[in-house]
């Protein structure tokens, strides 16, 4: 495939670099990183963007690719008006070398939660790293979005001299607290969402007391085969923490039941809108790691589900009483119902009761933090707790917060040109730029 191609006046170049498996043993099993290099050609002077300073991208997540951009538009416009813009699939999501159940399948239970152990923040950055290195870059930036801005902490704690700045959208973790702590908060935010939801459209509640009571007394199968269940319906309520999510929820409802001779039943267009939800099927590492992100030196032990049980049983269905969405959460049932996550049982079971998972963060090191930190931070995030990114950058130096409810978790997707010109204006000020 071809490595560099110029569309207008932007220059995409793509890089793949070989990396460890595992960093603590560098002449073991090696993966293959793909980054694509992005230069607006107008703005570097000797016309193949080396005067640029660069700014690295991690995506959200975690399991998924970096974008594939075909206009410079969004957060990326502003980028790349003072910097080259490296887009970086982390390892195991879109070209570096992809995690899937088809490339784990010759692996045993115990090989596949050793394999995925090692997809967390903490080699995402060691990646980075190597990239840098490779590259013969002295310093760069990170712009993270959501599990992104995880990540870019995670390098603020171990390598902190290879960063200039560190943007931050929606992703400022707590260093400390355990998942727990962490879903009861998201869970009463999903709370918060359900119900700006069914007052802004109360039928929307009785449409989905019907779908959910419809598929309890029925056999209803998606595309793939697997059987579609009132707890995979609920898992749809991942968008409500997205802007602008309530109307085409309300859309999509309002398309769930067809008339037919045999009388109604839930449609076609609704049930492929369903498994279109179901990312967990093409990228697991979501499934898998959603959890131990947050896990330093003890396990997960399928925290959301436990949660759910003991202190918001209301989010469990039953037949005449108040239907509920779920949200960003994964549960141990999946791997039993999922088509593509069957075979990743043994696995899940093993990551969710890992006890060794090493540090993510070193507190004391972003305690003397000296790089430039900048970070929006949603007043209404229904992922990312406000009053814990709060909690988290009262401990790092030379960190700024810009709190706002004006957006939300989805704002760099949404209106990025303007986020990001912010967050830049916010560093400037740090440094003492005009």
């Amino acid at each position: 495939m071809q490595k560099t191609f110029i569309d207008g006046d932007l220059l995409f170049r793509q890089h793949t670099f070989d990396v460890p498996l595992d960093y603590t043993q560098p002449n073991g099993d090696t993966l293959s990183v793909f980054a694509r290099e992005v230069v607006d050609l107008d703005r570097d002077g000797d016309g193949d963007g080396d005067a640029l300073p660069w700014l690295v991208y991690f995506q959200g997540g975690p399991g998924f690719p970096s974008p594939r951009p075909d206009a410079r538009s969004g957060w990326l416009k502003r980028a790349l008006q003072q910097y080259r813009v490296l887009l970086l699939d982390q390892r195991g999501t879109g070209l570096s070398s992809p995690l899937t159940h088809q490339t784990l399948a010759h692996l045993t239970d115990e090989e596949q939660a050793n394999y995925i152990s090692h997809f967390r923040a903490d080699n995402i950055v060691r990646d980075a790293e190597t990239i840098r290195e490779a590259l013969g870059v002295k310093q760069w930036s990170t712009l993270g979005q959501s599990f992104g801005g995880f990540c870019s902490l995670t390098y603020l704690s171990f390598y902190p001299q290879s960063l200039t700045r560190a943007y931050i959208t929606g992703g400022v973790p707590s260093l400390s607290r355990p998942a727990d702590d962490v879903y009861r908060a998201t869970y009463q935010r999903v709370l918060d969402k359900n119900h700006a939801l069914f007052a802004q459209f109360p039928s929307a509640q009785v449409r989905c007391a019907e779908i959910a009571d419809y598929l309890m007394d029925n056999h209803v199968t998606l595309a793939n085969g697997q059987r579609f269940t009132v707890e995979q319906f609920q898992q749809i309520g991942i968008n409500l923490g997205r802007s602008g999510a309530n109307v085409p929820m309300y859309y999509l409802l309002e398309e769930a039941f067809v008339e037919t001779a045999q009388g109604k039943i839930l449609s076609d267009t609704f049930l492929h809108a369903m498994l279109a939800e179901q990312s967990y099927q093409t990228n697991p590492i979501y499934a898998f790691l959603h959890e131990p992100i947050y896990n330093q030196g003890d396990a997960s032990n399928w925290s959301a589900h436990r949660v759910r049980h003991h202190a918001f049983p209301e989010f469990n269905y039953e037949q005449g009483k108040p239907f509920l969405f779920t949200g960003e959460m994964v549960y141990p049932w999946m791997f039993d119902q999922m088509e593509n996550l069957k075979s990743l049982k043994g696995a899940a079971e093993r990551l969710a009761s890992k006890t060794d998972w090493p540090a993510l963060y070193d507190v004391d090191a972003l305690a003397k933090n000296t790089v430039p930190v900048v970070c929006a931070v949603y007043a209404d995030d229904m992922y990312v707790e406000m009053d814990y990114s709060r909690e988290t950058l009262k401990g790092i130096p030379n960190s700024r917060a810009w709190i706002t409810n004006e957006y939300e978790h989805n704002g760099l997707r949404a209106d990025g040109e303007r986020i990001l010109d912010r967050l830049i204006r916010m560093a400037d000020s740090i440094n003492n730029l005009p």
